[in-house]
């Protein structure tokens, strides 16, 4: 009895930690999570990116596998940490489902560092982000053409029911008016038309038409993500 008191105090029963292998796993997991955030930065060139959130992308890995080594298969540890990172409260704002997948990609590659399967973990994220760039390169799912939310803001002198048919057919192959609302306690009125453009270099043509038609007031054109392209002319 006394020899099985004094192991668990010795730490006989606990798993010794490798210089080595704690080298060999941080070497890898950050390898791999700055070659996931290169990926990242790459297909995320147009649309733009956070310089926070590629760096979180290469700390992720080395973090979540640091963590499993440690465990390891000693549920006191695994205790004891789940109480540490309870203590942590994560807030932000919802991201695009693609950064996400990016996020669950280092945190499941850090994982498997920590757990020796730094091999599969590296085979694993080159097919993972091969897939990613040929999506990337062949637009998958992508519309070939952008649809555009127009507002134009008129006065309330203007009859505005059909003003703007003809100039839209000439840049829009498809044109609607889906809202109509006052404002300025009733002197403006704003039309909102889903729209598709002919071609989106033509652009400014259209806003300088429809700024001649209603007397250069407020005019916006936006796309379905208006966060990542608008334009605003008044």
């Amino acid at each position: 009895m006394s020899d099985f008191i004094n192991s668990l105090t010795n730490g006989a029963v606990a798993e010794e930690l490798s210089l080595k292998g704690i080298l060999v796993i941080l070497a890898s997991s950050i390898i791999i999570g700055f070659v996931i955030s290169l990926v990242y930065l790459f297909t995320h060139r147009k649309e733009g990116y956070s310089q926070a959130f590629c760096v979180a992308l290469i700390l992720l890995s080395p973090i979540v596998a640091l963590v499993i080594y440690l465990i390891g298969n000693n549920v006191a540890r695994a205790f004891s940490l789940a109480g540490a990172f309870a203590l942590i409260r994560f807030r932000s704002a919802p991201g695009d489902p693609k950064d996400i997948a990016f996020v669950f990609m280092s945190v499941v590659m850090g994982l498997a560092c920590g757990m020796g399967y730094w091999k599969l973990a590296a085979i694993a994220t080159v097919i993972i982000l091969a897939v990613i760039i040929i999506l990337y390169f062949t637009n998958f799912a992508g519309k070939k053409t952008e649809t555009y939310t127009l507002k134009i803001t008129v006065p309330e002198t203007l009859n505005y029911v059909g003003a703007f048919d003809e100039t839209l057919d000439k840049y829009c192959t498809k044109s609607k008016l889906s809202v109509i609302k006052s404002v300025d306690f009733g002197a403006l009125f704003e039309l909102s038309f889903t729209i598709t453009m002919k071609d989106p270099a033509e652009v400014r043509e259209l806003i300088d038409d429809i700024r001649a038609m209603n007397g250069n007031l407020k005019v916006m054109l936006s796309v379905e993500a208006p966060a990542v392209k608008s334009f605003h002319f008044q």
